[in-house]
């Protein structure tokens, strides 16, 4: 993390969170396909994935602050804060799945009726959303695990429990909601059970990896009690993390609120999940290249190497760009097919096609805005990445999307608030990039990273 060259280095962490990530989103993507085929499922899925995205925000914002304090620690040389790091990082995520489990058996059916009064797709959302709840402990602490394994380098390993997880999800799809193979119908209830299942074979191979492997860190609950500092440290940037992410789910609550009452649009949800799912495929292996620059850039921020931090940092924006910008031209060529794949009746047509195209427009500006945010949480300022994902959510999308379907009625129109939203975040995200650079990196620069070379010694002879 320290010496090996930067773009090597980046390349050799990120390739395997790179390939664990899409192959995630194709399995995501798998689950709506198959579960497009049940009448009325595809919207229900949809009501539900805020939810879901409020549960992999605590999970993930909970790890990211776990990596970053693990990263600092490990470039500082303080193995035994490591180790305390991760104990109390798995302490948290355990906590959150069981506040988790416990919303499972209670909230749920409240939530749908914000959003739709048809007793068929209540039943249908509430049955899959619970079981994924209440089986999410699973994915809690897989994300721990993997962070642990992530924050020493190990990508691969953390590659291996992912790719088993998604393998299982994407087999036993078909099994369990179309009862083949001997394996009973459970229509939408054997998509949220194939998912479960995933997440529970990804935790059990990372913890057998990270419990009896010889690592850097050492995780063990002997005689483990909670520390106040370690668990402080990890919200200090994790905190921040979860309520950007959560936001997200709030931004998703919000957006199917705008399509389902305000604009009263039937295609507006499924449409909603559709891209969603689709856009995965694009993103996902971006936060894999992301999450390996933060253990690099948190790494060699502990360890006061400007040159190193910054480095993986610009290598880092350089290859999402490409990644978006492909998945620009991927939408803008080609949505009639992506979006058939969900739309077997012929229902989504031409307005599926025209929010690929438009939404999508943003997402070269999104790569410098993540970039830049996984900058901001691996040198400790995670509070200001949640600022600027909460003007791009809460302040800009959701009055943007709002605005634009009181005024215009229509369903094309909404899908611009997406770039207006974006741009707001582009703004903030390079204040907060100058802030962060005049007050905190700049004054680490050792002199010979200025470009200024040490003085020969003069031999006496």
């Amino acid at each position: 993390m320290g010496t090996m060259p930067v773009g090597r280095l980046l390349f050799g962490m990120s390739l395997p969170m790179v390939i664990s990530m899409f192959v995630q989103a194709f399995y995501n993507v798998v689950d709506s396909y198959f579960v497009a085929k049940l009448d009325n499922a595809l919207t229900a899925v949809g009501l539900a994935y805020p939810i879901q995205f409020l549960m992999v925000a605590f999970a993930i914002g909970t790890a990211v602050g776990m990596n970053s304090l693990m990263s600092r620690r490990l470039g500082e040389k303080r193995i035994d804060d490591a180790n305390s790091a991760a104990a109390n990082g798995m302490f948290l995520e355990f906590v959150t799945a069981l506040v988790f489990l416990v919303l499972g058996l209670t909230v749920i059916r409240p939530f749908f009726r914000i959003f739709t009064d048809d007793p068929e797709l209540l039943e249908l959302g509430v049955t899959y959303l619970r079981i994924c709840m209440i089986g999410a402990m699973g994915l809690f602490l897989h994300l721990g695990f993997d962070r642990i394994l992530q924050s020493m380098g190990k990508t691969w390993l953390s590659m291996a429990a992912q790719l088993a997880g998604a393998v299982t999800n994407i087999v036993f799809d078909p099994l369990l909601i179309f009862g083949l193979g001997g394996f009973p119908k459970m229509g939408i209830a054997g998509a949220a059970v194939a998912t479960v299942m995933g997440q529970w074979v990804s935790m059990i191979i990372a913890l057998l990896i990270v419990v009896l492997g010889k690592h850097e860190i050492t995780f063990s609950l002997r005689g483990f009690r909670p520390n106040g500092r370690s668990i402080l440290e990890i919200y200090r940037v994790g905190a921040p993390s979860i309520i950007m992410q959560g936001i997200g789910s709030v931004m998703n609550t919000g957006m199917n609120f705008v399509l389902s009452r305000l604009l009263a649009d039937p295609l507006g949800v499924p449409i909603m999940n559709v891209y969603y799912k689709m856009q995965s495929l694009i993103f996902m292996p971006m936060f894999g290249i992301t999450n390996a620059a933060m253990s690099i850039i948190a790494f060699n921020f502990g360890a006061k190497s400007y040159h190193r931090m910054m480095s993986a940092w610009k290598k880092t924006l350089v290859a999402c760009i490409i990644i978006m910008t492909a998945g620009f031209i991927a939408f803008q060529l080609f949505p009639a097919p992506i979006v058939g794949l969900f739309d077997d009746k012929g229902e989504i047509g031409s307005a599926g096609i025209m929010a690929f195209r438009t939404i999508s427009i943003h997402f070269p500006i999104a790569a410098i805005c993540i970039v830049t945010g996984t900058l901001f949480q691996a040198t400790g300022k995670g509070a200001y990445s949640m600022i600027v994902s909460l003007m791009r959510q809460l302040v800009a999308l959701l009055p943007a999307a709002a605005i634009l379907a009181v005024t215009t009625g229509k369903l094309s129109a909404v899908w611009w608030s997406f770039l207006i939203a974006e741009g707001m975040s582009f703004a903030v995200s390079m204040f907060f990039l100058a802030r962060l650079h005049k007050k905190e990196l700049a004054p680490i620069k050792p002199e010979k990273e200025h470009g200024s070379k040490p003085k020969a010694k003069r031999i006496s002879r």
